[in-house]
Formats: structure tokens, C-alpha cells, sequence
């Protein structure tokens, strides 16, 4: 199958949901040579736009995605790739999924899920891991 990776300018988005619960983790992006890395190796790696290289998910933390299998939308232009994660988390902030938030009314966030380990003791050795490094928007946020 022909993947359409035009549209955004050479990348398709990566969603990844555990395949056991169900549950959304994140949301990366891959390039040609990342999707196809995934699929040699079986374990998720991404193209990191802000550091410009492939960027295998776990490689700093430890806790790698192993894929069980990759769908295809029907635009061909984005994936959902059912995983088994390794690890107790995805999110560089400590969270088994990187959706811990909920926005409500005004655009503030709201944390609705609990830590599942210290960020700080993974990410330790590192001044600035792929992992830990944010992006985005910051928000607003309050404890549920």
C-alpha cells in the first residue's frame, strides 16, 4: 500500500493506542525511513521534527513501544499503531499517556490522571532528552 506522506510535508501522523486497554498514548509523526525502521525493528521510532533524526521512543527512558500491529486510515495519510508499551509511562512528564489533561472551559487544563513514575530519576544523567524535552503550548493546568 502506497502511504500518502505529501500532505504534511513528507510525515504522517502516528497514533499510538496499548493494544490491551485501548487507551490513546500519544501522538508522533513518521517519515518513510521511520515507518519503515518500525516495521524492521517492531519497535516505534518517530521522526523528530525539532531535532531533525529519527528519534526511537524509549531511547533515553527504557520504555519502548513494541508494535503488534500498524493500521491505515482511509486517506492513507495517517496510522494507528497498536502497541504493548514497555515501561510504566510514554510521557516525558511522567504519565502512562501523554493525554492527561483535560481542557475545560477558559483553556485551562485540568491533570485528570496520576504520575506512574518520577520523570526527574529516568531522565537524571540527561541536561535534555528527546523525551524530556516539551513542546507545544504551555497551559494553564490545576490538580484535579
Amino acid at each position: 500500500m502506497q502511504l500518502d506522506f505529501t500532505k504534511a510535508g513528507g510525515f504522517i501522523p502516528a497514533i499510538i493506542q496499548d493494544a490491551s486497554t485501548g487507551d490513546v498514548l500519544m501522538l508522533g509523526f513518521m517519515n518513510e525511513v521511520a515507518l519503515a525502521e518500525t516495521q524492521r525493528t517492531r519497535e516505534v521510532v518517530f521522526f523528530s521534527r525539532s531535532r531533525n533524526r529519527l528519534w526511537k521512543k524509549g531511547e533515553s527512558s527504557g520504555h519502548v513501544l513494541q508494535v503488534r500491529d500498524i493500521r491505515v486510515d482511509c486517506d492513507a495519510d495517517s496510522l494507528l499503531i497498536r502497541v504493548d508499551p514497555v515501561g510504566p509511562g510514554v510521557c516525558h512528564e511522567g504519565y502512562r499517556s501523554c493525554f492527561f489533561r483535560r481542557l475545560g472551559d477558559g483553556g485551562t487544563a485540568q491533570i485528570v490522571e496520576e504520575r506512574t513514575f518520577e520523570p526527574e530519576k529516568i531522565y537524571a544523567s540527561q541536561t535534555q532528552s528527546p523525551e524530556a524535552t516539551s513542546r507545544g503550548t504551555k497551559l494553564q493546568e490545576t490538580k484535579r
